[in-house]
């Protein structure tokens, strides 16, 4: 879904991006449908925030942002390029909720697109903010900004990788990490890890304090 933003309404002709991710499989990924789906030619990666403040005096006509950088978790990370650029920036995340995607809007992005999304929605994203509008992929609603406590929430939720938001999601059902191994096909010891780093980067310390975050951002 695309929208107008009576922010961004200037029409841009993107020649170059900028993306900011630490995997180097999905930037080449993604570097090869920008190149084939628009008109950019010169794609620049960076693995880390400070690096791609670095490269910002070149002014990339678009920034494509994951939330979840070795130097920046959630929604800092669009704050502080939003206070260092004025070209378009995009979240590119695995985490994807209504929650999530409204707070990175707030939070200065001019559009959202879910990471595994189709090569089409990345194509359809680029022209809409082309044309100055504000993209919102399909099936999303903008929310109206959230309490500081669930902004922060859902700044935290965007932080957990693919597999720690399935275990998250299994967590919230109820099941044990001994269910948990047997439904993702991996060791118990693996769910025990990710399962304490899901709670570090929630800052809580049981299972129980992670479920109340998630239900409380409508994970």
């Amino acid at each position: 879904m695309t929208k107008q933003d009576p922010s961004t309404l200037t029409r841009h002709r993107f020649r170059s991006a900028l993306i900011v991710d630490d995997h180097p499989l999905f930037c080449d990924a993604l570097s090869m449908t920008l190149t084939s789906a628009t008109g950019i030619r010169e794609v620049r990666t960076a693995n880390c925030l400070a690096r791609a403040i670095e490269q910002l005096g070149a002014l990339p006509d678009l920034v494509l942002l994951d939330l979840n950088l070795p130097d920046v978790n959630g929604l800092e990370g669009v704050a502080r390029l939003r206070q260092s650029t004025t070209a378009p920036i995009v979240v590119i995340s695995s985490m994807a909720d209504n929650r999530i995607v409204s707070a990175s809007i707030h939070a200065g992005a001019n559009g959202f697109v879910p990471k595994h999304s189709p090569r089409e929605v990345f194509k359809t994203a680029f022209d809409a903010l082309q044309k100055g509008e504000r993209f919102i992929p399909s099936g999303y609603v903008l929310l109206q900004p959230e309490s500081p406590q669930v902004v922060d929430s859902a700044s935290r939720l965007a932080t957990l990788t693919t597999q720690q938001s399935r275990i998250l999601r299994l967590i919230c059902e109820g099941k044990l990490n001994k269910q948990i191994a047997f439904d993702l096909s991996i060791a118990e010891t693996t769910v025990k890890a990710h399962v304490t780093a899901i709670m570090r980067k929630l800052g809580v310390q049981s299972r129980t304090q992670a479920v109340l975050i998630a239900k409380e951002s409508g994970f």
